[in-house]
């Protein structure tokens, strides 16, 4: 289990790296475009991926009172993606030092006022499942506003360009 959660944080950081790339080449306007989607723009959906990564790290150190640095950010794009790339490295660093036992290790947390239960390991295989949903939405967003040369972020171009 250890391995393939490893190769997940370390793919999550390539494949969004990979995407941030070319996304910081856009003009302010385009990244701030509105476009019909889950998110208004390319900035707000890639806060989203901040805030979701940011708001699942605090709940498995068992932060009790979460302040999300993500949902009052306005600074740039660069900035944000800069931000992003440390909080997806510091996943990548746990699980790395991680023991089974703290990988199935079931934890209690609260959402929307329902206390919930899940393993350390299933939370995991969330976040990274939910960052790769969201920069499915971002391709298309690009897609969208004519962008060309869109890198292919596909978990099997990542095990291939190992």
């Amino acid at each position: 289990m250890k391995e393939i959660l490893q190769q997940y944080a370390a793919y999550n950081i390539w494949a969004t790296k990979l995407l941030t790339d070319r996304i910081i080449r856009l003009t302010d306007e385009e990244i701030n475009r509105e476009i019909i989607s889950s998110f208004p723009s390319i900035y707000k959906t890639l806060q989203h991926m901040w805030l979701a990564e940011e708001v699942w790290w605090k709940r498995l150190k068992l932060t009790e009172n979460i302040v999300l640095e993500s949902s009052a950010f306005t600074g740039s794009f660069s900035e944000m993606t800069g931000i992003l790339a440390r909080q997806s490295q510091q996943y990548k660093e746990w699980i790395d030092n991680a023991t089974e036992p703290q990988l199935v290790h079931v934890f209690a947390f609260v959402r929307n006022k329902e206390q919930v239960k899940m393993p350390v390991y299933q939370v995991l295989h969330h976040v990274f499942n939910h960052s790769t949903y969201h920069r499915g939405q971002l391709v298309t967003m690009m897609n969208q506003l004519g962008v060309d040369k869109i890198p292919g972020t596909d978990f099997m171009f990542f095990c291939r360009a190992k």
